[in-house]
């Protein structure tokens, strides 16, 4: 029997075996890729930081590996815009952009986990925007995008009254330091919504925004009304009030008004009635140059009037709470450094350093200054002289209290809670006017000589002057307050 031997070819086999062998090195290399692919993910919302605060922005693998030999990178709209950069296992500076140096750092604590997050300090305006965060293995990389936004609340609304406007009183808020553009909005008592006459936003050099908000009120209108500045990027708002008197709106002279309507009747016997005609336009003139002076010191209405009312205030030594240091006059008081030895009577202040003027006003209208300087601290005002002298007392209107004080460095009123005060210029020199039978008790600042606030309620007993120098420092008496003289030229007291 004969068989047949099948060929054999050394180069096929040879040539199986290499393609074998190619096939299975790719699959290997496809297996290692795939082996390293991974995403990166960062929070799915904003993250929202206050101007000079930190913000921090995580990021992450998924799924969960060590990212210890990973470079990871921090950048804006550009790669090479370096934020931070983490690499060969320790933080890189030599790329890092000048506005970030010393401001930011890599947060690694999970970082076995695949997870980190970068800290930035000193928070500024320019730092708001997109922010990429690379992660990149020895094969790929990924990244994800965050976005950073910058607010903060300005200052409290300051409210001043700024003249005549549309026969009524134009009164102006501004308000400084916010970021990003506020909103500003006048309302009434009842929280309404009112129009206003002018509004103006604008961007100061430091990137922050200021608002000034104008409205003008008439007297048959709401005289007391709030400016309301919002933040709507934090939903937050600071709100400042105020309560314009009848005093700062002009008024409406009825003889004016009848001799006006003389006037019209007579025009068309102006031959006949040449030198009437004459004497009522000088009268006329006289009037107008009149009501252009009240114009032009609307400012100083409320104050000029006040001073009319001066009496003379001293202390009373029998309420004056044992640290504190009356002259020998009675019109100077500080705070001492050691406690003196005084008769314990119920009249004395104790433990509130406090102390009450001699004078009592069942009525009638009031007027003292005191001068504050240049004083860290200290509080003025009236108060019942039934009013408890023994224990803690709550200084607010429902106690007995009606006053202003300054304290840390803000200026407010002695509500509850205390409102703030829209103080531009620093008071040297503190006026307070009592309006008994109205139920009024003002403040103002003679210096600048502005309105900073009228309290407003229904008075019965003996109301007294109210005084607090405030704490000395480092064992030195500070510096006294000064019931003061009112000028000459403000007037005498016309009585009730």
């Amino acid at each position: 029997m004969t068989g047949k031997v099948p060929s054999f070819s050394p180069s096929s086999t040879v040539s199986s075996y290499l393609s074998g062998y190619v096939a299975l090195c790719l699959a290997l290399q496809v297996h290692r890729l795939a082996s390293a692919q991974f995403t990166v993910t960062g929070p799915d919302h904003p993250v929202i930081a206050s101007l000079g605060g930190e913000a921090v922005l995580p990021c992450h693998l998924s799924p969960r590996m060590s990212a210890e030999n990973m470079e990871v990178r921090w950048f804006q709209s550009k790669y090479s815009a370096v934020v931070h950069l983490y690499k060969d296992g320790q933080d890189q500076y030599e790329e890092q952009m000048a506005e970030y140096q010393q401001r930011t750092e890599f947060l690694k604590d999970d970082i076995t986990s695949g997870s980190v997050s970068l800290r930035i300090r000193n928070i500024q305006p320019s730092d708001e925007g997109p922010y990429k965060c690379r992660f990149q293995s020895s094969v790929t990389y990924e990244e994800a995008v965050l976005e950073l936004q910058v607010a903060d609340l300005g200052s409290a609304p300051a409210i001043s009254v700024e003249g005549h406007q549309d026969r009524g009183i134009r009164v102006v808020c501004r308000s400084s330091g916010w970021y990003p553009e506020p909103k500003a909005q006048w309302r009434d008592l009842q929280g309404q919504l009112l129009p206003s006459a002018s509004e103006n936003i604008s961007q100061e050099a430091d990137g922050l925004f200021q608002t000034e908000i104008a409205i003008v009120l008439r007297e048959e209108s709401n005289q007391k009304v709030s400016c309301c500045v919002r933040n709507p990027r934090l939903d937050q708002e600071r709100e400042s009030a105020i309560y314009v008197t009848e005093l700062f709106f002009p008024q409406v002279n009825p003889w004016m008004v009848a001799l006006g309507v003389i006037l019209a009747v007579l025009l068309p016997l102006a031959g006949y009635c040449f030198w009437r005609q004459h004497r009522a336009k000088e009268a006329l003139r006289s009037e107008m140059k009149t009501q252009r002076a009240e114009y032009e010191a609307v400012k100083e209405l409320g104050l000029t009037r006040a001073r009319r009312y001066a009496v003379d205030v001293t202390l009373d030594p029998d309420t004056a709470n044992p640290w504190l240091v009356l002259s020998e006059d009675r019109k100077c008081v500080s705070d001492g450094h050691t406690r003196q030895d005084l008769p314990n009577n119920p009249e004395r202040f104790d433990p509130c350093v406090c102390v009450l003027g001699a004078e009592g006003f069942a009525g009638g209208r009031r007027y003292w200054e005191v001068e504050v300087g240049d004083k860290p601290e200290w509080a003025l005002g009236v108060c019942r002289e039934s009013v408890n002298r023994e224990g803690w007392v709550t200084h607010t209107p429902e106690d007995g209290y009606w006053a202003m004080w300054l304290w840390y460095g803000e200026y407010k009123a002695s509500t509850d809670p205390p409102t703030p005060l829209p103080v531009r210029v620093r008071p040297g020199r503190v006026g307070i006017f009592l309006d008994y039978e109205a139920g009024e008790v003002s403040f103002y600042n003679v210096t600048d000589r502005s309105h900073l606030i009228t309290f407003t309620g229904t008075y019965s007993g003996t109301l007294r002057p109210y005084f607090c120098p405030g704490p000395n420092s480092g064992g030195e008496n500070v510096a006294p307050l000064i019931i003061s003289p009112v000028p000459a030229q403000a007037g005498g007291n016309l009585g009730p």
